[in-house]
């Protein structure tokens, strides 16, 4: 009798492999029942990820998101799954091991069956408390092995991480292919080595298509054993997202698999339907590159859904670029010229940092450490000027095990700056949190949420939810959105609107903290918080320390980048810009004490 392959549509990820946003929840409730008139699915990607967030940055409540988008598939028997990143949790950066905890307890509760788990860095220590809470919160536990191309990256590695998060309890494996790079025939013969060892844990197959191969490699991850792949659906489909579902039926079904046919007219239905939320509002924030493959992936290795913000950063660096080498007299570049040299930067960086496995957020590192290697290499500088905090920790350490070994020249620039390696396990460094959270939310009168759900969006998403709570963050979106409608007969770059901040009473501050210092902008320019420009978390939280003459953020000046610096250690007491808000000589971006 013929195997059974299932299908899982990705419909979280396609939206965010392909721009900015993804749709609102009466958007999502519209097209669920035509996903399940599809007839093909067994599972839908519904949340995790950045789609939390995007809520928030919305100024919409994610918690109302999630109940209301899994309900329905919930009742047909359609399981749903979420993305999330072991020690990060829904974020970018470490998460407190109370947080990681509620947050599966109140995704369980909200409807999410199935919990896919992955380090960067496939560091088994990472993924212990995501198999146990998991587990202990009723969920499925689905452990994702970031999959990359590398000398380090082996069956034998790999089976390595199967055997540690087997013993820890995990249901399922993942091959989460996030840059489509894995090889075919090696994927097949990893799936083969754990499916021999492990015949009871179900496989799934997560491949973008970006460099061309994950339609080969589904066909071989098949013939191996895997039990579910994972697939997309025009007009979000190839590109960087993944393969379209009529394709891949198909290629299994003539290969002698035992596949679920798919009802065309709903799938038209739901093609229009998607192509209707792209025309109303979200085709606004999706780089039309993303829908192109590269065969240059092949080399560098980045993920298919970072190339969004990375054409968004290099078209911001682009102008200043091109004026340094005005004036220094030097040729100046295309925006295809630069990618070019990014991309071979990425080759030269990735290795010499250990070759962490180009997924979020280490991916993020890798590129934002490229950027700047690149700036600074076309101003005649040395690489490796500037890095920074979360870049740093990768590299000591503190977020996970790299697989391979740092470049000498990284271990000697980190002795130079007196810092110290870590080697404990890194959720240690990261202390309980939540009932600073209960604290604050008792004093500022806010609803806990059904299952905590209120408590665990702020402690995930502080920043964000903070600014949802205000206000701040819908009128962000809705200038956000106004400006791009306004360019829409040009290519569709979207850019940070000013958002007016509240008048800052400096007397007022000083009279309540003495010794407070104000951080001044050097220069007129944008404020950025951080490299990843794509990024709006990447404000530090009221209360994080900072260190005398470290770098706390960076202002975008018309011919460069200027660093700011903390004029003493302490910790931030106000923040009075916001990422990507624009500031003139001299004003002040924020408190510390």
């Amino acid at each position: 009798m013929a195997r059974e392959i299932k299908f899982s549509l990705l419909y979280r990820d396609m939206w965010q492999s392909s721009g900015k946003y993804v749709p609102k929840v009466h958007q999502l409730k519209e097209i669920a029942p035509v996903i399940i008139d599809m007839g093909c699915f067994d599972r839908v990607e519904t949340n995790g990820g950045a789609f939390e967030q995007v809520n928030l940055l919305f100024g919409e409540n994610p918690n109302k998101a999630v109940r209301e988008w899994t309900e329905p598939f919930n009742k047909v028997g359609i399981q749903t799954h979420m993305l999330e990143r072991g020690l990060n949790g829904l974020r970018m950066n470490p998460v407190p091991a109370d947080v990681r905890e509620l947050m599966y307890k109140v995704k369980a509760k909200q409807g999410t069956n199935i919990s896919r788990s992955f380090c960067g860095l496939n560091d088994p220590r990472n993924l212990e408390l995501s198999v146990k809470y998991a587990k202990s919160g009723g969920m499925i536990s689905q452990v994702a092995l970031s999959i990359t191309y590398s000398p380090v990256h082996t069956v034998e590695y790999y089976m390595g991480v199967v055997d540690k998060v087997v013993g820890f309890g995990c249901d399922e494996i993942c091959l989460k292919d996030m840059a489509g790079i894995g090889r075919p025939a090696f994927l097949g013969r990893l799936t083969k080595a754990i499916k021999d060892k492990y015949p009871h844990i179900v496989v799934q197959y997560h491949g973008h298509t970006g460099p061309g191969f994950s339609v080969a490699s589904m066909l071989e991850v098949a013939r191996a054993g895997a039990d579910y792949v994972d697939v997309a659906m025009e007009p979000l489909a190839w590109g960087m997202v993944h393969p379209d579902i009529i394709t891949i039926q198909a290629m299994l079904k003539d290969a002698g698999f035992l596949v679920k046919e798919v009802n065309m007219d709903a799938y038209m239905e739901a093609r229009r339907l998607t192509q209707t939320f792209i025309d109303d509002y979200l085709g606004y924030f999706i780089d039309p590159g993303n829908k192109q493959m590269t065969s240059l992936l092949v080399g560098c290795g980045l993920p298919g859904g970072m190339m969004g913000s990375l054409m968004a950063d290099l078209k911001g660096f682009h102008g200043a670029i091109n004026a340094s080498l005005r004036n220094q007299d030097k040729k100046e570049l295309e925006l295809n010229e630069l990618l070019v040299m990014m991309f071979q930067e990425v080759e030269y960086v990735w290795p010499k940092m250990g070759y962490p496995p180009l997924v979020t957020p280490f991916s993020q590192y890798v590129k934002n450490i490229s950027l700047m290697n690149l700036m600074h290499t076309l101003k005649g500088e040395p690489r490796w000027t500037t890095i920074d905090k979360d870049t740093w920790n990768m590299i000591l350490g503190k977020t996970g095990k790299l697989p391979g070994k740092l470049a000498p020249e990284i271990v000697q620039l980190a002795k130079d700056k007196g810092l110290e390696f870590y080697t404990g396990t890194p959720q240690d460094a990261f202390p309980n949190e939540l009932d600073r959270f209960r604290k604050e939310m008792k004093e500022n009168n806010w609803d806990f949420g059904e299952d905590d759900e209120e408590l665990f969006e702020f402690a995930m998403h502080e920043r964000q939810y903070r600014d949802y709570k205000s206000g701040i963050a819908k009128k962000r979106f809705e200038q956000e959105l106004e400006a791009a409608k306004e360019k829409a007969g040009a290519p569709k770059i979207v850019t940070r609107p000013v958002v007016e901040m509240p008048k800052i009473d400096v007397e007022k501050i000083l009279e309540k903290y003495p010794n407070a210092k104000p951080i001044q902008s050097p220069v007129k320019g944008q404020v950025i918080w951080q490299y990843d420009m794509a990024d709006a978390s990447s404000a530090p939280n009221l209360g994080e320390k900072v260190e005398e003459d470290k770098t706390i953020c960076f202002v975008q000046a018309f011919y460069g980048i200027e660093l700011v610096k903390a004029p003493i250690s302490g910790k931030i007491i106000e923040i009075c810009s916001n990422h990507g808000d624009r500031v003139e000589k001299g004003e002040i971006i924020a408190f510390v004490e």
